[in-house]
């Protein structure tokens, strides 16, 4: 990436990677090996059957590979911007081994692009079954179990307590990596199949646990949406906020134009961000296009980093600078945050996840001048709507504890994505929830 480039792109949130061409899209897919034993399909949290879709894009057959991924996938433009296919459906292709695995993220993008210009088609679904399901959260996980309930024939009303739908897909990740037009055309999707959306409706508050609880059987999708905060002196000084905060005031609330949006946000000169995660580049990278100077730290080293390797090449393109074996311990300032002060880390012996455990090291302490500090360090289960419900058992870290089928310890209430497993991505909470639409669908038919 060009320097030229790496500026145009800090100064608007327009989307950074364009995608590839219809021809280009043919020569990827006719590098498949069409493998008789296709491992990709098994690194695909959704189940996509893979071959057949390349297969029909090397045919030039665009329509039939939309439709053959949309049988398991309704969200294929936002899961091919946003999946880490390096780490699943491309990490496991065969033909990975020896060179450059097939680019399958691109080409499920690409078909999903060229079906939105030239006409969107929706699979079948069953004939009505006459029973009534009731989804919470309108993310990745509750889209998904509803569109594959309505498919099944189930009358499906997702509950969702914002003023627009997507969860993390609207305020979470930024325009420049998903354009929130992308979002609304595959909620439209949704929602042609029969499901109905109430925005605005909180279960717990507007809704009551009573009335969620009369439905025929429930699914819970509302994601991590409580953020951690690392508990160091300062943290309650003016320019603290958490990614989540800071990323649903732009991407959700528009503050990156306040006045003409009413809410806003600091945009500071220098911003210290502190995370590895993607969550923590789109921060950083957002608060480059807000015009700060930004640096971001990790307390492991470089190779450790969790986020995906292109949004790390994006963020230091873009100017983002990466302090690495480095520890936040205090943001200094009187009302205002006037610098954060870190610690140097050494690596130690590894940790469960096989990362090196990190350690402070004494007397290393430094200061950032920075006037807003951004804290990317996880989110977990909000806790409101599951401790309305006293039934559900909940893990030491707040998650619904759930079966292999998503079923959790009250009757007919099932659960996938982040309130289940903690916070994770896209695809994965997409997969628990396609898994307990169809253990709903069952215990439905079988009732």
């Amino acid at each position: 990436m060009t320097a030229s480039r790496a500026v145009r792109e800090v100064r608007d949130f327009n989307e950074v990677n364009r995608g590839i061409s219809a021809e280009n899209a043919v020569f990827e897919a006719l590098r498949c090996l069409d493998c008789v034993r296709p491992t990709c399909v098994t690194g695909c949290p959704v189940g996509i059957d893979i071959p057949a879709f390349v297969q029909q894009v090397a045919a030039g057959d665009f329509a039939g590979a939309v439709a053959t991924i949309k049988r398991d996938n309704m969200l294929p433009a936002i899961c091919g911007r946003v999946c880490p296919q390096e780490s699943q459906c491309e990490g496991a292709c065969i033909l990975g081994k020896n060179e450059k695995p097939v680019s399958i993220g691109a080409l499920e993008r690409f078909v999903a692009d060229w079906e939105r210009e030239h006409g969107m088609t929706l699979p079948g679904t069953a004939a009505p079954s006459g029973r009534r399901v009731a989804v919470v959260g309108s993310g990745p996980a509750g889209l998904t179990a509803a569109a594959e309930l309505a498919r099944f024939g189930h009358a499906v009303t997702v509950f969702e307590s914002l003023h627009e739908a997507g969860g993390v897909l609207t305020y979470g990740i930024p325009n420049f990596r998903l354009p929130k037009e992308i979002v609304r055309a595959e909620i439209d999707q949704v929602k042609r199949l029969g499901v109905e959306i109430r925005l605005n409706h909180l279960v717990g508050r507007s809704v009551s646990p009573d009335e969620l609880l009369s439905y025929d059987a429930v699914f819970l999708g509302t994601g991590a949406g409580l953020p951690y905060f690392m508990g160091i002196e300062g943290e309650n000084l003016n320019g603290v906020y958490s990614a989540n905060e800071f990323l649903t005031r732009v991407n959700l609330m528009h503050a990156d134009c306040f006045p003409a949006f009413d809410t806003p946000v600091k945009r500071g000169c220098n911003v210290v961000v502190v995370g590895g995660g993607n969550v923590a580049m789109d921060a950083a990278r957002v608060a480059r296009r807000l015009g700060g100077e930004v640096t971001l730290v990790y307390r492991r080293r470089e190779e450790d980093l969790p986020a995906r390797a292109v949004e790390i090449e994006n963020a230091r393109a873009e100017g983002v600078h990466i302090v690495c074996c480095a520890n936040p311990v205090r943001v200094v300032g009187e009302k205002n945050v006037q610098a954060v002060e870190c610690v140097r880390m050494s690596m130690c012996e590894l940790d469960e996840s096989g990362r090196p455990k990190p350690s402070s090291i004494e007397e290393s302490n430094f200061l950032i001048e920075a006037d807003v500090f951004i804290e990317a360090i996880g989110q977990g289960p909000n806790p409101l709507l599951v401790s309305m419900l006293p039934q559900l058992d909940r893990a030491q870290r707040g998650n619904v504890v759930v079966d292999a089928d998503g079923q959790t310890t009250l009757a007919r209430v099932y659960a996938g994505g982040d309130v289940a497993t903690g916070a994770a991505t896209v695809i994965w909470a997409m997969g628990s929830a396609k898994k307990a639409a169809a253990a709903i669908d069952r215990i439905l038919r079988k009732e």
